[in-house]
Order: structure tokens, then C-alpha cells, then sequence
């Protein structure tokens, strides 16, 4: 038998930080008939605190890709928080991710593979890889060295 999306992640033995709340004028989702848009994610902590640095000079590119992680549980956690369950979520559909980094860093996909393998793994491969895109940003919010924004299909 196998697991549901909810069951996959709870096998992970990961715990998903709080929900951030929005901090200016915006929803942290949207819901539009079957789409769920995430808006831009950080990488929150359990303790509500965020990562903070750039990849290519405070940070290595495999502290950067666990980063990109932590935005995806971060992202698991305001699906959770609002829908109750990640059963809700049938599959991803696009992931934007966006990496702060020095001008001279050119492994941005490396780094929101972090993200893109934890969806894979909650999922699986056929529901958890959508389409996506990795850029290179000169500054994020805060100094975070990954945000990420994502949409997906509801069952």
C-alpha cells in the first residue's frame, strides 16, 4: 500500500516551523478554482527565526541547498496550516526559485533543488516535479538566501 502525501512526510521524521504571517500587503496563498499559488517563502526555523546570509559569501552552495529546504518546509507548513492536510495538494505544477548570491555564482538549480526534492519526496515523481525556474538575485528580503513561490493543483 502506498502513502499518502501527508503520511510521505510525516515518514521524513522533519517538522514543519509555523506558517509565517504576511508582513506587508499581500496572501500568503491564493486559491483560484483548483490552483493553489503560494506567494514567496522564506526559510523559517522552528523557532520563527530566518536563515539568513548570501550563497557566495556567507554561505556555502550546500548550506544554500539546505536553505532552499527549509523553504519548502516552510511551505509545507502554511499548506498544512490552512488546508489541514498536504493530502489537499494532488500536484505541483511550477517553482520559482530565487537564490542571493554573488554575481559570480551560477548553481542557482543546485540550490532550489533543495525545495524541488523535498516536494518529490512528499508527492512522489510523477506529482511532486513541476516546471520550474532558478534565478540569481543581487538582495532578497531580510538578507534570506532563498525565497521561493510555487503553484499547485488541489484535488
Amino acid at each position: 500500500m502506498s502513502l499518502n502525501p501527508q503520511e510521505k512526510f510525516e515518514s521524513l521524521g522533519l517538522s514543519l516551523p509555523p506558517a509565517p504571517q504576511p508582513l506587508g500587503i499581500y496572501k500568503p496563498y491564493l486559491v483560484d478554482g483548483k490552483y493553489l499559488y503560494l506567494s514567496g517563502h522564506g526559510p523559517v526555523q522552528d523557532d520563527k527565526s530566518l536563515i539568513i546570509g548570501r550563497i557566495g559569501e556567507d554561505m556555502d552552495i550546500e548550506a544554500g541547498k539546505l536553505a532552499a529546504r527549509q523553504v519548502g518546509l516552510t511551505m509545507l507548513s502554511t499548506i498544512a496550516t490552512n488546508f489541514g492536510s498536504l493530502n489537499k495538494v494532488k500536484r505541483v505544477i511550477k517553482v520559482l526559485g530565487m537564490v542571493n548570491c554573488t554575481s559570480d555564482f551560477l548553481k542557482h538549480p543546485y540550490v532550489i533543488n533543495g525545495c524541488s526534492e523535498l516536494f518529490a519526496e512528499v508527492w512522489g515523481q510523477e506529482n511532486g516535479i513541476g516546471v520550474r525556474s532558478a534565478v540569481g538575485f543581487g538582495s532578497l528580503p531580510d538578507n534570506i538566501p532563498v525565497e521561493v513561490e510555487a503553484l499547485f493543483e488541489l484535488h
